[in-house]
């Protein structure tokens, strides 16, 4: 890779992978929790309207979940990348964008982490259409706190769905140094295709993963291990150590 200061603005997408070592099942893993519910099932607007109470079901024990958990190495490394990038490169930028829908890298430190799949603890209302941050269960059909009426759902992108922010995500790529890729299969479009879009405009690309992704060809460089062992040993090296 590049030396340090080459870089100004980096751009960061993270996956499942770097939750799992939290305890968070990841999506496509071999004992993975969608293995149990067929993802059509649970992760579709078709499914939601088939059998509502299954989804919802589906989506209190994630919510319950996830609040167990605590952020590891790898989510507190990015939160420090992300505090002390532009105190060593003035106007120098991070931007987090995560495929994950839990709360890990905000509890690890990081602020303004782009969720494109949408986040467990906040819950849509498609009667008003509202956001609310959510901890509790919606199997109950509780009402939604803006219109009183009970149409909250999970504020989750399911299949069929559009990612959100994705002009923002776009627009953070076309400005990008570095692009870097933590934990992430590869597998799922749109995220899979940021590496392209980020060598497309000239930035370098730095694959960290547990194993070589599907699309591990298009990086200039990639490292294999533990998120939170990878993760943090890169954030030293790119802050001088």
């Amino acid at each position: 890779m590049a030396a340090m200061q080459t870089y100004r603005n980096i751009v960061i997408l993270t996956g499942a992978g770097v939750s799992a070592e939290s305890g968070i099942d990841t999506f496509r893993s071999a004992g993975g929790l969608w293995e149990q519910h067929r993802v059509e099932d649970v992760a579709t607007p078709e499914g939601f309207a088939r059998d509502p109470d299954l989804v919802l079901r589906f989506y209190d024990m994630r919510r319950a979940a996830i609040q167990t958990k605590a952020p590891n190495a790898a989510h507190v490394a990015l939160g420090r990348l992300e505090r002390e990038w532009p105190k060593r490169v003035p106007g120098g930028t991070v931007t987090l964008v995560t495929q994950n829908v839990d709360d890990l890298h905000e509890r690890g430190g990081s602020l303004g982490v782009i969720h494109m799949h949408g986040e467990h603890l906040t819950v849509w209302c498609t009667a008003c259409d509202t956001r609310h941050r959510w901890t509790g269960p919606l199997a109950d059909r509780p009402p939604c706190p803006e219109c009183a009426v009970p149409a909250l759902r999970p504020d989750v992108v399911w299949f069929g769905e559009v990612p959100y922010r994705m002009e923002e995500i776009f627009a953070a790529l076309s400005e990008a140094d570095l692009f870097v890729s933590i934990g992430t299969s590869g597998a799922v479009y749109p995220a899979a295709g940021f590496v392209r879009t980020a060598r497309e405009i000239g930035a370098q690309a730095l694959e960290l993963n547990l194993e070589r992704s599907q699309g591990s060809q298009w990086f200039h460089e990639t490292r294999l291990g533990p998120a939170s062992e990878i993760v943090p040993a890169w954030v030293e090296e790119l802050l001088g150590g």
